[in-house]
């Protein structure tokens, strides 16, 4: 019974496993698919990446990507450290509503509410609005893994550092920074792979004339699914995994040096 109960479980992680990962393997493979068509396998090339990187058109969004989400992660985590910190300090139910709200909120009526404010500003809609928007919604993200990050901190040490002396600028700057490095890298690289595949709110808050990359390949599927939308796509995957390897070795460096 129990090498029954064994079985039927390695079939459902295998079957869930396979579900989430047999279609990213698919675009991986067609990507250098020698046809036009994801119908079949044709044969092997590299030609959708040579067209990619000589598509002006998906070079100009792949930069304002990345922009975008350079500049939402980097202010989004000094506001969502921030954020965290003080949830953590002061705890108050509004003030974990205000920095949560964000992430409970569907995201198109976030982005239908950002595109009316920023109107009643008369804030030109592009990059800027793409951008304040970006940052808006990654705050709540770090804020959690700050706030996660400090609930399992050694308050001792914090308090031995201000039974010595320490002002509490110097206690937060040499004890407690250190100490949630890892849960603010960890936002930050949230912040920036939410930011730069993010689709709904930049469609609401670009405006005319500015394209992101999600907004580029939304684009290109309206007519057909071609391999340099597989090509791009394997690029995405490829950068988030680097991500993930990048906040892998960092954490248990962070880690040790505390």
């Amino acid at each position: 019974m129990r090498r029954r109960r064994r079985v039927v479980l390695w079939a459902a992680a295998l079957a869930g496993y396979a579900f989430l990962y047999v279609p990213l393997i698919i675009v991986v493979a067609y990507s250098f698919n020698n046809s036009r068509l994801n119908a079949e396998w044709v044969g092997f090339t590299l030609e959708w990446y040579d067209k990619l990187f000589h598509d002006q058109d998906m070079l100009i969004a792949a930069g304002n990507s990345l922009a975008i989400a350079l500049v939402a992660s980097i202010v989004s985590t000094l506001l969502g450290t921030a954020a965290g910190v003080a949830m953590y300090r002061y705890p108050s139910r509004l003030l974990s509503v205000l920095v949560l709200a964000p992430i409970a909120i569907p995201e198109i009526l976030m982005g239908v509410s950002l595109l009316i404010f920023f109107v009643l500003l008369n804030l030109t809609l592009g990059l800027v609005s793409v951008a304040l928007a970006h940052i808006a919604f990654c705050i709540g993200f770090v804020a959690i893994v700050v706030r996660a990050r400090l609930a399992g901190m050694d308050e001792t040490l914090t308090e031995a550092a201000r039974d010595c002396g320490a002002s509490p600028w110097n206690t937060f700057r040499y004890i407690t920074l250190p100490l949630i490095m890892p849960g603010v890298i960890a936002g930050a690289l949230m912040a920036f792979t939410l930011s730069i595949d993010d689709f709904v709110i930049t469609f609401f808050t670009a405006g005319a004339g500015t394209v992101t990359l999600p907004l580029q390949i939304y684009s290109m599927i309206k007519i057909a699914v071609t391999p340099e939308v597989n090509a791009v796509s394997t690029l995405l995957m490829l950068l988030t995994l680097a991500l993930i390897i990048i906040a892998s070795k960092l954490s248990p460096t962070l880690l040790r040096s505390e």
